[in-house]
């Protein structure tokens, strides 16, 4: 069975980050460390049914150097990418320490449209019969996702579920193990979410643990409110719901504290397992 799983929160906010550039609001200037937001992203950790410690990235953002860094994450072992937007793909370039370190390329999962996104920006890794010089570059194997067509990675099962951000198709995953702990699994994460269609959401149900898109207050086109994430984190159930992707519109400590049982704002370092 897989043991020791968790899931560490590498970044909680926008794609602008927080503190905003230019901005001196009470978050963007708040001396809370939790109102200092990276970039969303996560990594999924466990232990193999062989006893070999695993990792997985959820996205690769712009702060993934530092966010690994500051998680103390030293391997990789794939990474699953929710859609091509900037914020979610621009630190592709930084898994080629994981390179070196494992002496062996890195496994991508993604959609069609993020893949050709991928291969188009970093054509240096995609297609580096066309660089001029043989520097210093990633090596990765991608690999196509389609929704509710699960991966088994050792021992734990990956199901991208459909999700819509505004007009665009993209993925949540839930993960789940057959033979593993009760507590934090299952466990989804839906980031960038404005609506989640009907056939997805009969599959975020019976979970313990679920990470939810929360932008900000004021409704947007392409992201949950708060009281629209609040609604959703009910009516899906989980035992524990935490959200993310905050912009500096949300003050940790206001907004936590007004929260319903059982849900609350996710924090960059948060990790849960186990434990509770």
């Amino acid at each position: 069975m897989i043991t020791d799983v968790r899931c560490i929160v590498l970044g909680s906010g926008t794609s602008a980050g927080v503190p905003a550039i230019g901005c001196d609001c009470q978050t963007c200037t708040s001396d809370d460390p939790r109102d200092t937001r990276l970039r969303t992203s996560a990594a999924v950790c466990w232990t193999d049914p062989e006893g070999a410690p695993r990792t997985i990235l959820i996205d690769a953002s712009p702060d993934l150097r530092q966010q690994v860094l500051g998680a103390g994450i030293t391997r990789c072992d794939g990474i699953f990418f929710t859609h091509n937007h900037v914020d979610h793909t621009f630190g592709l370039d930084e898994v080629r320490r994981f390179n070196i370190a494992q002496q062996a390329p890195i496994d991508i999962w993604a959609e069609p449209h993020t893949l050709e996104h991928l291969s188009r920006v970093y054509r240096h890794i995609f297609h580096p019969q066309h660089n001029v010089n043989d520097s210093f570059i990633a090596a990765v194997e991608p690999h196509t996702l389609s929704p509710g067509e699960p991966v088994e990675l050792f021992g734990l099962r990956v199901e991208p579920l459909r999700l819509m951000h505004g007009n665009l198709p993209i993925l949540g995953f839930r993960f789940e193990a057959d033979d593993g702990p009760d507590w934090p699994l299952p466990l989804a994460w839906c980031t960038d979410v404005s609506t989640i269609p009907e056939a997805s959401r009969a599959r975020l149900g019976g979970l313990e643990t679920l990470f939810l898109d929360m932008l900000r207050e004021r409704p947007h086109g392409t992201h949950l409110s708060t009281q629209e994430a609040i609604r959703e984190a009910y009516a899906l159930g989980a035992r524990r719901t935490w959200f993310v992707h905050m912009a500096h519109q949300i003050k940790h400590a206001e907004v936590d504290d007004a929260l319903p049982e059982g849900m609350a704002l996710a924090w960059d370092g948060l990790t849960v397992d186990w434990t509770g």
